[in-house]
């Protein structure tokens, strides 16, 4: 299956897309049915929020990321965490400011983990894994520039598509408690998860579009071939994950 995670419509355009499928096919990866292409969802996403507004789980917070730049920094993928400024707003204040200010939609987390209970998944390689909630902050789960975040996407989706075992990058291993704790929530199931090594530069640095890193379009355009693409990944991979 293959799907398009393109929520983010400041930087998403159809021209990129288009060069995602072909740059695919050109590798020898093919998918069964229709792409996904998440900005065509985002209503179901706006009804997993309600979900979680009629437990009270979600609040408005008012802040700027200028305001929240000094909270702590957090792995890739995760929200920096954030001190809870506007949990506790008193509801006269909380409405004025509605009026006034653009808002994102925060989880209130701790209140989620009480809510949720003991969570736990499994991971290739090591087995069953404990969720621990309790070092993450408040994530925001929609803004007005964008009416959703990739957390709650990846975890409706994966149920939607009937995704059994989810292997990503170990940038991405943290937030995995994150999305078990959406998936409780919601009444989803919880995948299999598996995290692999990261591909990096030649001074140990993850490779990243932020960092001009070398796309496959470029590494195609080079002379370089298909072939010797998919080797060069598959000696990067977790041994767990080539047994996959």
């Amino acid at each position: 299956m293959l799907r398009l995670e393109d929520i983010d419509g400041g930087r998403c355009r159809p021209e990129f897309a288009a060069a995602i499928l072909e740059d695919l096919t050109w590798l020898g990866l093919n998918w069964d049915g229709e792409v996904r292409v998440q900005s065509a969802h985002l209503t179901e996403y706006q009804a997993a929020l309600i979900k979680l507004d009629e437990r009270g789980l979600l609040y408005p917070c008012f802040c700027t990321r200028a305001e929240i730049a000094a909270a702590q920094s957090a792995p890739h993928g995760a929200e920096p965490k954030y001190p809870g400024t506007c949990r506790d707003l008193p509801e006269a204040d909380r409405q004025a400011l509605l009026r006034t200010k653009p808002y994102a939609l925060r989880l209130d987390i701790q209140k989620a983990a009480r809510q949720a209970g003991t969570l736990a998944f499994f991971e290739e390689g090591k087995g069953w894994v404990e969720a621990d909630i309790s070092r993450f902050g408040d994530g925001v789960l929609a803004r007005k520039d964008t009416p959703t975040s990739y957390h709650l996407c990846v975890v409706h989706d994966d149920a939607v598509q009937g995704v059994t075992h989810v292997t990503r990058g170990e940038d991405l291993a943290e937030v995995t408690h994150v999305h078990v704790l959406l998936q409780r929530l919601l009444g989803l199931p919880t995948p299999v998860y598996a995290h692999h090594k990261l591909l990096l530069d030649g001074l140990g640095k993850r490779l990243a579009k932020r960092d001009k890193a070398a796309t496959l379009r470029a590494m195609r355009e080079a002379g370089e071939s298909p072939a010797a693409i998919l080797a060069r990944l598959r000696d990067h991979a977790s041994p767990h994950i080539g047994q996959a």
